[in-house]
Parts: structure tokens; sequence; C-alpha cells
């Protein structure tokens, strides 16, 4: 496909994978369009006084996607392009690892299911020990053990010196 003029007509696939930083330009003005509604419907104590209050925050939050959102699209429009970054060792012409990401996920989600029933010191040595095989580690014998530190290192710092309080689950009768 030409124009009048001779030249050729992207096709719209190629004109996606040209300008596909503007998916991010979108994804950021959902998320600041989000943002601001949350923020301008929230509930106020009408006897608050100052300029700041609970709305301040998310409110300039909410102006700065959107204002990112605006110059990353005109930016990628004006012909701007991601860099690369030079200390990444990846090969981008490579499919991505599917597998990868699909264990990280059933990991992430199984830890949410688990976390109320087992508990965070249980549930959280799951998700550190099933994220270290998800992305290569094949220690059997010390991957659980680091796991479970892990978590209850997390666990009594959450909750004990935080003030944070996480499910403890069964271990709470033990510990």
């Amino acid at each position: 496909m030409t124009t009048e003029t001779g030249t050729p007509v992207p096709a719209p696939r190629s004109w996606l994978r040209e300008y596909s930083e503007i998916g991010v330009s979108v994804l950021l003005l959902l998320l600041g369009v989000l943002v601001l509604t949350d923020a301008l419907t929230m509930d106020v104590d009408i006897t608050q006084r100052g300029p700041v209050g609970p709305r301040t925050v998310p409110v300039v939050v909410g102006i700065a996607l959107l204002l990112v959102a605006v110059l990353l699209a005109v930016d990628v429009l004006r012909g701007g392009r991601g860099e690369a970054e030079g200390g990444e060792d990846i090969d981008l012409s490579e499919p991505s690892d599917w597998r990868t990401v699909l264990l990280l996920a059933g990991v992430f989600l199984a830890n949410a299911v688990l976390i109320d029933p087992l508990g965070f010191p249980i549930s959280g040595a799951l998700l550190f020990w099933g994220s270290a095989y998800a992305l290569g580690s094949r220690h059997y014998h010390r991957d659980p053990l680091i796991a479970a530190g892990l978590s209850l290192l997390t666990f009594f710092l959450f909750n004990n010196l935080l003030g944070v309080p996480l499910p403890g689950g069964p271990l709470m009768e033990v510990l």
C-alpha cells in the first residue's frame, strides 16, 4: 500500500511495534485517572483543618502520573525511543521465558491463598523457596532452610519490631 506521493503506508502491526511505548503512556494515564478519581471521591472528615489532608498526596501523585503520561506520549510521537540498558546481558531477539514467569506467578498466587490458613512463616517460606526454584536454584537441601530462615526473620521484623501484624497460623501455638 502506498500514498498518493508514492511513500509506503506502514502496516498497523509495524506502527504498533514502532510506537510500543504509547502503551506505557496509556497505562500511566489510566492509573493517573484512577488515583485522582479515588482521591477526589475519598470521604474526608469535615472538621479537618489545614491545607494538607489525606487527599493531598494522592492528588499530587495522580497529577504527576497524568503529566508523565502526556510527556511520554509526546516524546514517543516525536520519535523518541527508550534506550536499552547497557548493563543488561539479555538478547532481545530471544523469546520470553514463559515457564519462569508462570512458575513465579503460581508461587505468588499460592502465597496469597495459603497465607491465611498456614500463616506467614509457612507461606513465606514456600514463597521464598518457590521463587528460588523458579529462578533456577537447584540446591534442594540448602534452599528450604534459607527460605525458612528468611520467612521467620521477616515475620519477626514486621510483627514484633515494626508492629505490622502478619498472620501467624498454626506456628503461633508453638512459638
